[in-house]
């Protein structure tokens, strides 16, 4: 459970109608399974101890003497188990039957949850039986131990205070008021929910879009637990359909008609995390909610969910088109509106035949496009100094020829070599003298131009160098809009590459992918037979672990130890822990250390849920310590 993981299942069993003794073998039985899994949190379906399909038998004595008997053997079953189990019966309340989900571990039942919201049309006549339990609060005795009953309770592991469980039952989801809202804003992270939803056509969807929507309303992971097809068939079909969702992403769900167990690692932490972040999530502990305490081994949790390695991008093509396509209207949408504001047609760019400089000058295509405006006031200029190579500048002049741009080249070898001359400095030492006086001078250039022509400079930056400080200070840092400033590195190459597939010319396309092919770097060393000798990614490491480390400190607030955690396992395949290790010590240090360009940054447009702007997202002195973050780091042992 370190790091806020709890492995956590539903579970649907075959099951015998009204078959009890079967049923309880059938069930205890899957949570032994689910115990040699290191599954802490476990949902069987609604009424399994009997099956939800009994119908009349509801009113037999001997079917529920026999529930109420199956309940306490499996509490009993619990008593060496390291978990907590959710199992749902009917039990008869001061002469009134209820539809019950009762909560075990360690022996004891914990607590009784009635169903509030009955459903009494179409195929289901659950008011001819059971009662609702919205008013019902009250302790009953079952076997030797006295139980509350309510619907308004919170289990709360002592081990781990972000987990905090309520249940609610079928139905309770689907009414316009669950019960689980009230739960949420009591303090749950977590919503079990003991149902048996019949199978007709195109509901699996729609349920799959309840569960999965309910998560991201209430902020709160959501096991959702359905009753299969050992279920009676007289006149509907149960298929078993098991889903797990967190926080609005689908994690896990079952096949359709298959019993067995659906598990995954929820993230406690991130749920807490992302509370915190909204102001507007009224968290009220209320008087007449019971807070019930239950213990768990305190173990670390083995990750089998799927991490993504590239949280920035969509994996499947069809939703990273969608996404590219919204990404760079929203980029193009805020240039448009700031060119119009400032009555400006003209717009100044410095292209390098980089991966950054080119997405800025596509948005900027589609900006003059939405505006009507003619493509020659973009004014593309080339600059080449000491480290640019021909492959960069052919791609960039190929790229401005396509586009329609104005091209002006002007080398900047002749005004850096006379400010070298001004200011001392030996063109021969490569340090950051000499890469630095590349940058600002071409920044100064595409100023100056930007004057002449009465237009405006547009950044090319990304996300990665701003949360990095790759770029010079006053040189590439500046611009009058940055389109690029809340784009990722790792989504700025599928942006141009989502271009380069829907080119209709040729040339184009095969620009952009040879762009796409070139290493990344700033050019500001002499190449190598003629080739780029100064590769970023060797300097400061690969950056989709930095847009990695990145996503998970800024969006949900991790720790160091967490996100290298998560790193290892999203990256197992690519990169030692050695290396995780390394770069992520690198992010930490130079995050902190470069806040200062990014206190004042130009205004460019947010397009994700992460994003540097000193205005919106990010305020955090230019001068805080990073000392706290790379300890923790030191105190990781490989």
């Amino acid at each position: 459970m370190k790091y806020g993981f709890v492995r956590m299942a539903a579970i649907t069993p075959k099951i015998r109608v009204a078959d009890v003794d079967y049923n309880c073998k059938k069930i205890c039985t899957y949570m032994d399974e689910a115990a040699n899994e290191k599954i802490k949190i476990a949902v069987f379906p609604e009424l399994c101890i009997t099956g939800y399909t009994c119908q009349d038998l509801f009113y037999q004595d001997e079917l529920l003497e026999k529930a109420k008997k199956a309940l306490i053997c499996i509490a009993g079953h619990s008593r060496i188990l390291d978990g907590l189990y959710f199992v749902g019966l009917p039990l008869s309340i001061a002469g009134k039957l209820y539809n019950v989900a009762a909560c075990v571990s360690r022996g004891r039942i914990l607590g009784v949850i009635p169903k509030i919201f009955l459903p009494n049309y179409h195929e289901f006549y659950e008011a001819r039986h059971f009662c609702s339990g919205k008013e019902l609060n009250t302790t009953i005795v079952l076997g030797d131990q006295t139980v509350p009953v309510g619907s308004k309770m919170i289990f709360c592991c002592e081990e781990m205070p972000s987990l905090r469980i309520s249940a609610e039952l079928c139905e309770d989801l689907w009414v316009p008021n669950p019960p689980g809202i009230s739960h949420c804003l009591a303090g749950a992270t977590t919503i079990v929910n003991l149902s048996a939803s019949d199978e007709i056509t195109g509901k699996s969807r729609y349920r799959r879009e309840l569960v999965t929507g309910q998560s991201a309303r209430l902020v709160c992971a959501y096991l959702y637990a359905s009753a299969g097809s050992s279920e009676s068939t007289q006149d509907v079909v149960y298929s078993g359909h098991n889903i797990l969702s967190e926080n609005g992403v689908l994690l896990s769900e079952s096949g359709m008609f298959t019993e067995g167990i659906t598990s995954t690692e929820f993230d406690l932490k991130r749920i807490e995390t992302e509370r915190r972040r909204m102001n507007t999530y009224e968290v009220k502990i209320e008087n007449e909610y019971r807070y019930i305490p239950f213990s768990l081994q305190s173990t670390t949790t083995e990750l089998k969910r799927y991490i993504d390695p590239k949280p920035f991008v969509p994996s499947g093509k069809r939703e990273r088109d969608q996404r590219c396509d919204e990404i760079i209207t929203i980029q193009a949408m805020g240039l448009k509106k700031r060119l119009e504001h400032i009555g400006c047609k003209c717009a100044l760019i410095g292209i390098s035949g980089g991966l950054d400089s080119t997405l800025a000058l596509l948005v900027t295509v589609r900006a003059f496009d939405l505006l009507g405006l003619d493509r020659a006031g973009i004014v593309a200029v080339t600059m080449p100094g000491f480290g640019t190579t021909d492959r960069t500048y052919e791609n960039a002049v190929n790229l401005i020829h396509c586009i329609g741009a104005e091209l002006r080249e002007i080398s900047i070898v002749n005004s850096v070599s006379a400010h070298f001359a001004d200011i001392g400095q030996d063109p021969n030492v490569h340090d950051v003298t000499y890469e630095n006086s590349q940058a600002r001078e071409r920044t100064q250039i595409l100023m100056d131009l930007a004057n002449q022509a009465g237009g405006i400079v547009i950044g090319t930056g990304d996300l990665s160098e701003l949360a990095l400080g790759w770029a010079t200070y006053n040189g590439d840092h500046m611009s009058m809009y940055a389109v690029n400033a809340s784009v990722p590195k790792t989504l700025v190459r599928y942006l141009v590459q989502y271009f380069a597939d829907t080119s209709e010319d040729k040339i184009l396309a095969e620009t952009l992918y040879d762009v796409l092919d070139t290493p990344v770097s700033p050019e500001l060393l002499p190449p190598e037979e003629g080739k780029i000798s100064q590769k970023t990614e060797d300097l400061v490491g690969p950056y989709e672990l930095h847009d990695f480390f990145l996503y998970h400190m800024l969006r949900f607030g991790s720790a160091p130890g967490k996100i290298f955690c998560l790193a290892r396992h999203a990256f197992k395949e690519m990169y030692s822990d050695e290396t995780i290790l390394k770069w992520e010590k690198t992010f930490y240090k130079r995050f902190f250390a470069q806040h200062f360009k990014r206190s004042c940054l130009p205004d460019g447009p947010k397009v994700g849920s992460v994003a540097v702007s000193p205005r919106g997202d990010l305020r955090m002195p230019t001068d805080s310590c990073a000392d706290i973050w790379l300890r923790e780091l030191e105190d990781i042992h490989i």
